[in-house]
């Protein structure tokens, strides 16, 4: 079997990655800071912003593709200490492409649906890139740099994604799951789209340009739904206590990131090749009794 190394595979959609991939591959996955295990895969702990470590890791393994996940992705975190999030989002992934670059072997970066200012949706993949906050200044910053290191990688922006908590990481939807069981109340966006897409679905399409892509591709689903409609699919199908579920709006919740309203994405190139994201009903059906 070829070898897949997936960076960050402690996270939501990198242990996702392993998952789908271990039929077909033989799995490597690297974390830092979340020691975990994944039966069939082997589990590697390594500093990406380290490029000596990266450079070793290529040396042993000899990967024949790698899917680079790894990052700090939360907006608000990022826009608090962006020199301290820089190294990984934009530094390592850079570094990742070179390397892919010298070994030529397909490369995915997974990037995301906020490298867009949230007004002109829906986003197809050659529309400009215009972020609001430093998370999305970042994914811009590493999408150019890994494009001019290796012209070949795939660059997957990625939409909101929800599914299982995993070993070491949870989806968006965790909390909300808690906050409704304990009768409490859960205000949601009236006023921010998204294409949201399981991460098993998520994985399939970065799986899927690996083998098919090179430069652009957007894998959002094919609904855009904002966070409170997204909400009452999610209290109607796992038949959860929707008394607390409010309306709320962006406006009246204050965050360290500004949020673009609506990073919807035109996904119709990924259709084409394949990637075939269920309906949200069918997704959020196929989690019960998973979460």
């Amino acid at each position: 079997m070829k070898k897949l190394l997936v960076t960050g595979a402690s996270g939501f959609l990198g242990w996702h990655i392993c998952q789908v991939a271990k039929p077909e591959w033989e799995v490597y996955g690297t974390y830092f800071s979340q020691n975990l295990q994944i039966p069939k895969a082997n589990l590697i702990k390594v500093n990406l912003t380290n490029f000596e470590q990266i450079k070793h890791l290529f040396e042993e393994i000899k990967p024949d593709a790698v899917i680079h996940t790894a990052a700090q992705s939360s907006p608000n975190f990022c826009q608090l200490n962006p020199n301290q999030t820089e190294p990984i989002n934009v530094t390592a992934s850079c570094n990742i492409a070179g390397l892919c670059a010298d070994y030529s072997i397909p490369c995915v970066f997974t990037s995301t649906d906020l490298v867009f200012d949230g007004l002109n949706p829906p986003y197809k993949e050659a529309d400009p890139v215009c972020p609001i906050n430093y998370y999305g200044e970042q994914k811009v910053k590493a999408e150019e740099g890994m494009l001019l290191r290796y012209p070949q990688t795939a660059i997957c922006r990625m939409p909101l994604m929800f599914g299982m908590a995993t070993p070491t990481a949870s989806s968006f939807i965790q909390p909300f799951l808690k906050i409704l069981t304990e009768g409490k109340e859960l205000s949601l966006f009236t006023d921010e789209f998204r294409t949201p897409v399981s991460g098993t679905t998520a994985a399939k399409g970065l799986l899927l340009a690996l083998k098919k892509v090179q430069g652009y591709l957007h894998l959002g689903g094919k609904e855009r739904i904002s966070r409170y409609e997204f909400g009452r699919l999610l209290v109607e199908v796992l038949q959860l206590p929707g008394t607390g579920l409010k309306a709320g709006k962006q406006a009246d919740v204050k965050m360290a990131a500004p949020r673009p309203s609506d990073v919807s994405l035109d996904s119709a190139r990924a259709f084409a090749l394949g990637y075939a994201p269920l309906s949200l009903r069918e997704e959020l059906a196929a989690l019960i009794g998973k979460i």
